[in-house]
């Protein structure tokens, strides 16, 4: 059997640099090299190599985080070069990482989601003009970043303009969002044109954390999760359902993992990664493993999801 030649592609410019190169080599020590051939590629030094020799390849696998990687520039220089890749393609990448246009798209699905507004440097003076309509605590963001990176949570009018001087350290645009607080989950999806849910995940970080943020996600012992999360049958079939919504609203394709918080019964979207993290524990291998796929096994079937595309 012809092995198929595949482009691992990771590092890159962002803030998630480390945890993508992280991803890959437990992504490259996975794949079966019985059947693949792979040749890695670092978008910080390699884009001309990329598209020098993306002739004699076969497929990508793309595991870029945040900014010129999720956000659909690899996947529309991938196009631009003829070479299928996992997951979604460039609309849905980039609806997907600004968080602002994402629960727009959310709010046309009739999908709930926490009130917010958007925030700039203009608001900087006069922070408390920012969270209009909004109530304390409030979740400051980065419209545009990743696990986390410059993310707050503000109970007052001066942990706001810290908040928001924090975020725009990261973004030109920053979300403020109504803070619900309650039971973090997740839910993946996998599938191209009949796409299905997986089981749910629960996110537990430990409790010096105020949320989970960049170092409960990696530091390792600092986050519980719990697979399948124990939640009744009428909340799991609804998260489920809300994921597959929020995955055909955002337009993705082949993988997706959609954050949720649970407060009493009811679910709140907070927004959709087409990238998950993907070492063996992370949480979209493990509701696949709890679905019956092994790592080695989610890898080569997000592979076939690309070559389908091609």
């Amino acid at each position: 059997m012809k092995k198929i030649r595949l482009a691992l592609i990771a590092g890159g410019l962002s803030g998630e640099r480390e945890v993508s190169l992280a991803g890959a080599a437990g992504v490259e020590q996975a794949l079966d090299r019985d059947r693949y051939v792979v040749h890695r590629y670092d978008p910080a030094t390699d884009l001309a190599r990329l598209a020098a020799e993306a002739g004699d390849l076969d497929v990508a696998f793309i595991l870029l985080h945040g900014l010129y990687g999720e956000d659909g520039t690899m996947q529309g220089f991938l196009d631009l070069l003829g070479l299928p890749y996992q997951g979604s393609p460039v609309l849905g990448s980039a609806m997907a990482m600004d968080k602002n246009v994402a629960k727009i798209m959310y709010q046309q699905a009739d999908l709930p989601v926490a009130p917010w507004i958007m925030a700039s440097s203009a608001d900087l003076d006069s922070p408390q003009l920012v969270k209009a309509g909004l109530r304390f605590p409030v979740v400051i963001k980065p419209a545009r970043q990743g696990s986390s990176l410059g993310m707050s949570i503000a109970k007052d009018d001066a942990e706001l303009a810290a908040g928001l001087r924090l975020a725009l350290e990261h973004d030109s645009e920053v979300m403020v969002e109504e803070y619900i607080q309650g039971r973090e989950i997740t839910v993946g999806v996998l599938g191209n044109d009949d796409p299905a849910p997986l089981p749910l995940v629960e996110i537990v970080p430990d409790s010096r954390f105020a949320f989970f943020d960049y170092e409960a996600k990696y530091q390792p012992g600092a986050t519980r999760e719990i697979c399948p999360a124990e939640v009744s049958d009428d909340v799991r079939t609804t998260a489920q359902e809300y994921a597959l919504k929020a995955h055909q609203a955002l337009r993705l394709r082949g993988y997706s993992r959609t954050d949720m918080i649970l407060r009493d019964g009811e679910l709140f979207l907070l927004e959709t990664n087409t990238i998950p993290g993907m070492t063996p524990t992370s949480l979209f291998p493990q509701a696949a493993a709890a679905a019956g796929l092994s790592f080695s096994a989610l890898l080569d079937r997000l592979i076939d999801l690309a070559l389908e595309t091609a």
